[in-house]
Formats: C-alpha cells, structure tokens, sequence
C-alpha cells in the first residue's frame, strides 16, 4: 500500500478523516456498512494509477468523530459531507463516485441532490427497501435488528441481520476464522467497532431511505447501478435490480457478492475502471 496523504475535514456536526492518492480526476469512493476508508485498501493504489483516489470515514465511523454521539443519521447529512470532500478536493470540475451497501445510498443522495457535482455514479447494491415489490415484509428488519442488539447483544443481532438479508431469509453458515495479517486484523478490529454505531444509527435510517426516483430517472444518464454476480436473490442485490428496472436502465454485474470488493478486490477494480470507461 502507497502511504496516502490524511486529512481532516469539519463538516456540520462532524469532523471527517479522509485519505488521498494519485493524480487525475477526482475519484471519490464511499464505504458501507460498519466499513471506513480501509475498506478500499485491496483497491485504492491500483486506482489512483489514473484517478485522485479520495477515501473517507463515515462520519460516527472509526476515525470520523461525533459532535454528539446520539445524533441521529440521516442519508441527506451523510450525502452532504461527500459533497464537502467533493468541494475541497475537486472544486472545479464534477467527479466521479463509487458508493457500495449504504455507501450507495449515500451517493444517490448525493446525485439527487447536486448532480452538477458529479460526473458518474456506481452504486453497488444500495439496500433501498422501498423500491423492493415486497417491501412490506422487509421495512422491519432495521427495528428487529436493533432490538435483538439491545436485548442478546451485538453477534445475535449480527447473525439476525445476515438472515435478513440473505436469499431465502437464512444466513450462510459462518466460516471458521483465520488469521488476518496484522493491517487486515486492524481493519477487522476497527470494523467491529463500529457495528452498533451502525445497527443504531445508519441502518435504520438507510435501508427505510425513500429514494427521489423521478429525479433519478432525469439523472439515469449519470447512473449506474451494481450488484454482485454471487449475490442473486440476497436482500441489497434485489434492491438494485429493482431500481435499475424501475428507472429502465442497465443492472450490471460486479465480481464476488455483497462483499466482492473485499474477496475479489483486483478483479473488482478492474471492473470500476471500465464502468469509468478509462
């Protein structure tokens, strides 16, 4: 891994820990879930060949600190602090953005919101519950999660959201652990840190996120929508076959699953770089 340059920026109840590398066009990536920069780690240097490569910390995200912790998470907060990256790093000219899980979400926030400022959006599997046809019987997970977490704890709350979201409403049979390397056992630490952060606060407010589709499907032409090819059927992967079909664009396909930045990283920006068309 090249050492990035890290900064801190003050947003609106916030101060954000962001990491920059490269040279070109910004290209600004949003992590998801309990995830923070280090998420791009697998894919950041290969990226920044061609791109400024802009990765950040959610804000309540490991290094991305609270004014209140309580605070309660809202997508168009959290699509703003992009923005301000957006400003400070690429003031002139609109950039290109990749938002994964909530992160996706995040970044079609950001699209509806100030498209002049971006000149594409990849949005890998945004777990957006309302656009599902069969919405009803998902718009509880968020409230059953937390509510598992308050009362057993952080893993059987876990393990509930996994059966959540998974395919046929089970989850996969967990593998045994490995031994990480000490930067990715870091990351794994850092990651579950933030996990009732995320239960708390970013899931039920993301997943229930109603989408601005009028807009988006004036904005199609800067829109592309993700999922992965080992993710059939999973809760976040029909999320985005739906959105795609109701806006009446192309869905395309990513290496791995939910999580295919991680397990096929080399394979997985390849892949970005040509949606990018570089």
């Amino acid at each position: 891994m090249t050492d990035p340059t890290i900064g801190r920026l003050r947003v609106n109840g916030a101060t954000l820990h962001y990491e920059v590398r490269g040279k070109g066009p910004l290209l600004l990536l949003i992590p998801g879930g309990a995830g923070g920069a280090a998420a791009f780690d697998g894919v950041a240097d290969d990226l920044a060949a061609a791109y400024t490569v802009a990765t950040y910390d959610p804000r309540g995200m490991s290094r991305s600190t609270l004014d209140d912790p309580e605070a309660e998470q809202r997508v168009a907060e959290h699509a703003d602090d992009a923005l301000r990256l957006l400003d400070l790093l690429s003031p002139e000219e609109p950039a290109r953005v990749f938002g994964m899980s909530a992160g996706a979400i995040a970044a079609l926030g950001l699209l509806t919101a100030r498209p002049e400022r971006v000149e594409r959006v990849v949005a890998h599997e945004p777990p957006l519950v309302e656009v599902l046809p069969d919405a009803a019987e998902h718009r509880a997970l968020p409230e059953r999660v937390r509510e598992v977490f308050r009362t057993q704890g952080l893993m059987p709350a876990m393990a509930e959201f996994a059966a959540g979201l998974a395919k046929g409403g089970e989850a996969a049979v967990p593998k045994a652990a490995m031994e990480l390397p000490p930067q990715a056992a870091a990351r794994a630490e850092r990651t579950m840190a933030n996990l009732p952060y995320f239960v708390e606060r970013i899931a039920p407010s993301f997943m229930l996120y109603a989408a601005d589709l009028h807009r988006l499907e004036a904005l199609v032409d800067r829109l592309v929508l993700a999922g992965g090819q080992d993710s059939h059927g999973e809760l976040p992967y029909r999320s985005a076959a739906f959105l795609a079909q109701r806006l009446g664009t192309e869905f395309l396909h990513f290496p791995g699953g939910h999580t295919g930045l991680t397990t096929h990283p080399a394979e997985f920006g390849t892949a970005l770089r040509k949606v990018f068309g570089d």
